[in-house]
This record gives C-alpha cells, structure tokens and sequence, in this order.
C-alpha cells in the first residue's frame, strides 16, 4: 500500500488533532494566528504549509510537530535519501524531513534538516519543556537560542531548550543536520 501524501497526512491529522482538542476550526485558526480559510484548506488535503504555519497549529494544539505530518507507520519502514516528509520555509532555503516521531508516551521526532545561506530560520517557542539537539553532518550551522547560539562545524552536537525563541543558519551552502526533538 503506497504511503499517504504529505498533504493527505496532514489533513486527516489535523482533523484528528482539532477534533481531540474540541476545538473548531474558527477557534484553532485564531489560537493559531492562522486564517481560517487556510486552516479549512489543509484539512481538505489542499496547499501547501509553511513549517511556521505548521509549527503555530502545532503549538496550538499542545501536539509535537510530528503528529502533523508523520504517516501511519508501517511494520517496516525505510527512507531513503532525499525521500520522506518534506517541509520548508516560506523564510529561507530551510527543508526539514522529517524521519521517525517517537510515541506518544515518548514524544521524540527526528528530523534530517538541509539548509542554505541567506538567511536566517527564526523559530518561535515549542511546546513547554521541549529541548533539542542538534548533530551537523555537512556544512556549517549556527544554532541555538535567542541571544546565545553557537557555530557547529561536521560532528559537533548541541542541545537547547526549545521553548525558547530559537534560530537556525547555513554558513556554508549544502549545510545537512540532524536534529532531535524532545517533547514532555
């Protein structure tokens, strides 16, 4: 059976996810600094969302990223290079994949990130008690908290807080990361 569309997965859970909350579309669009009309959009399969429009949705539904756009998972699942659940920024060249979302019970997701310079990814607070970490496979990257980030050349890992304003920037093109989310 063939695995879903990103845009497919992502209706059906954010369906899903309004509708465990009790929330209707008006009140999650509002919560989320969305349009109502956008938000109706995604929850029938169309368009196509921004990390940020998915992050605010995210954080208004108190569920991790993940829960948007990760498909049911098989018995075994394998994704190769250059393959998977993209999604990029309306802000820069910013494309996260996302690979594995741990359980519910564990609320850990990995994602492998390509970024290129020009700009900078700025990322708004996740949900409470939420940490990253961060390993740079290629490039360079300047991560971390507002006010306190730091350049990571290949191999070096960091950690931080994610309920935080945080940012991410290539300071070399093809810069390729990993990063895990950790969700309370």
């Amino acid at each position: 059976m063939p695995e879903p569309t990103i845009a497919a997965t992502i209706a059906a859970a954010l369906r899903h996810e309004r509708e465990r909350a009790g929330l209707s579309l008006t009140e999650l669009a509002r919560r989320a600094g969305v349009a109502k009309s956008t938000l109706s959009q995604l929850e029938n399969g169309v368009g196509n969302p921004s990390v940020e429009t998915l992050w605010s949705l995210g954080v208004a539904l108190d569920v991790p990223f993940s829960a948007l756009v990760e498909p049911p998972t098989p018995p075994l699942r394998v994704i190769r290079a250059g393959e998977g659940p993209r999604i990029s920024s309306d802000q820069l060249d910013y494309t996260g994949t996302l690979v594995a979302a741990g359980p519910r019970s564990v609320r850990r997701d990995i994602y492998v990130l390509t970024i290129e310079p020009g700009a900078i990814r700025r990322a708004e607070a996740h949900t409470p008690r939420s940490v990253e970490h961060i390993v740079v496979g290629r490039g360079r990257l300047r991560v971390g908290p507002a006010g306190g980030t730091v350049d990571l050349d290949p191999g070096d890992y960091a950690t931080f807080a994610g309920d935080v304003p945080h940012s991410y920037e290539a300071l070399e093109p093809q810069t390729f990361a990993v990063l895990v989310m950790e969700h309370p």
